[in-house]
């Protein structure tokens, strides 16, 4: 046995190194990996809500509706469905273009006797 360890004493070193190192990295690859998966199991949903929430906000803002009627439109004409009344009149009603002092409210404070 004694002649065994003097001929493979690298064969051994090596062997040793390699177990140790290959303990070490193991582990710390695993726990990467899980750390890695629960990242993307908590981040593809958020992403998910994300990109709806864009979506919605997207197309609510291209909703008319009629002033006439009521009904509601995607915007992609210029006149009611339902009616026929002129959607681009709605347009300009809903620019923030306007004077603040047209689109304030005044209130008259009264004492109560």
């Amino acid at each position: 046995m004694n002649d065994f360890l003097k001929v493979n004493k690298n064969f051994l070193t090596y062997s040793l190194i390699l177990i140790i190192v290959t303990a070490i990295f193991g582990i710390n690859f695993l726990i990467s990996f899980l750390g890695n998966i629960l990242i993307l199991l908590f981040l593809i949903p958020l992403f998910i809500f994300l990109l709806i929430f864009v979506g919605f906000n997207y197309y609510k803002s291209k909703f008319n509706q009629c002033s006439n009627c009521g009904a509601i439109s995607l915007g992609l004409s210029d006149t009611c469905i339902t009616c026929g009344a002129d959607l681009n009149d709605i347009n300009k009603r809903n620019q923030f273009d306007k004077k603040p002092s047209e689109s304030t409210i005044e209130v008259k404070a009264e004492e109560i006797k």
